[in-house]
């Protein structure tokens, strides 16, 4: 099992940046695939950005695509997800979660959540 604590959340201007951790305990994060996923009051749970096992690959969300980087340090066992450009529409809260397979249909270990609110 892994543990995982969101941090870093909090509010921003519209255009500004946030750097959002997820420091995980009990394992080390290169056992796992890992991903932002954001909800919005309303909305369905969005799959912001993800990394792979190895950490070779990403993807990212159409709507974040150029603006959200998703990086993880091994040594810290923390992942990341660098924000910039921020608008409105991404308020939300914002979850870590990992996964022990790349193949994996769900995400299986969740953190808490940590609200992103930018103000036009």
């Amino acid at each position: 099992q892994v543990q995982l604590v969101e941090s870093g959340g909090g509010l921003v201007q519209a255009g500004g940046s946030l750097r959002l951790s997820c420091a995980a305990s009990g394992r080390t994060l290169s056992r796992f695939a890992m991903a932002w996923i954001r909800q919005a009051p309303g909305k369905e749970r969005e799959i912001v950005a993800t990394t792979r096992k190895s950490g070779s690959s990403t993807y990212y969300a159409d709507s974040v695509k150029g603006r959200f980087t998703i990086s993880r340090d091994i040594a810290k066992n923390t992942v990341y997800l660098h924000m910039n450009s921020l608008k409105p529409e991404d308020t939300a809260v914002y979850y870590c979660a990992a996964k022990s397979s790349d193949y994996d249909l769900q995400y299986s270990y969740w953190g808490q959540g940590t609200q992103v609110t930018v103000s036009s």
